[in-house]
């Protein structure tokens, strides 16, 4: 069992960057892939960014360029670093640990924090 755990966000204006961390603990993410994953109000849950076992990132095509997911694997920590926000990325960010090929689909991660709000005003 992982447990997850959040921490980050904010209230920002746009253009403004902030960086959210999700630190594991119960074992480490190992070859869990790990995720960050948002849900806006009325939406359904979205993916944002991703890690496979070996750490390669994916991105979706709306934070490319904006947002940059990493690891720190000694500290049993991810980050997700975003810059150039938007109003449209006010959400709630979650992470998860999920399948280790890593997958966009947030039905198929097994671990999830309890989430940290964004928020961007224009």
């Amino acid at each position: 069992q992982i447990q997850l755990a959040e921490s980050g966000g904010g209230l920002v204006q746009a253009g403004d960057s902030l960086r959210l961390s999700c630190t594991a603990s119960g074992r480490p993410f190992g070859t869990y892939g790990t995720g960050w994953f948002r849900q806006a109000p009325g939406k359904e849950r979205e993916f944002v960014a991703r890690l496979n076992w070996s750490d390669t990132p994916y991105y979706a095509d709306s934070v490319k360029g904006r947002f940059a997911i990493s690891k720190d694997n000694a500290k049993n920590t991810m980050y997700l670093q975003m810059n150039s926000l938007k109003p449209e990325d006010t959400a709630v960010y979650y992470c998860a640990a999920g399948p280790s090929v890593g997958s966009d689909d947030w039905k198929t991660y097994y671990f999830w924090g309890q989430g940290t709000q964004v928020t961007v005003s224009s």
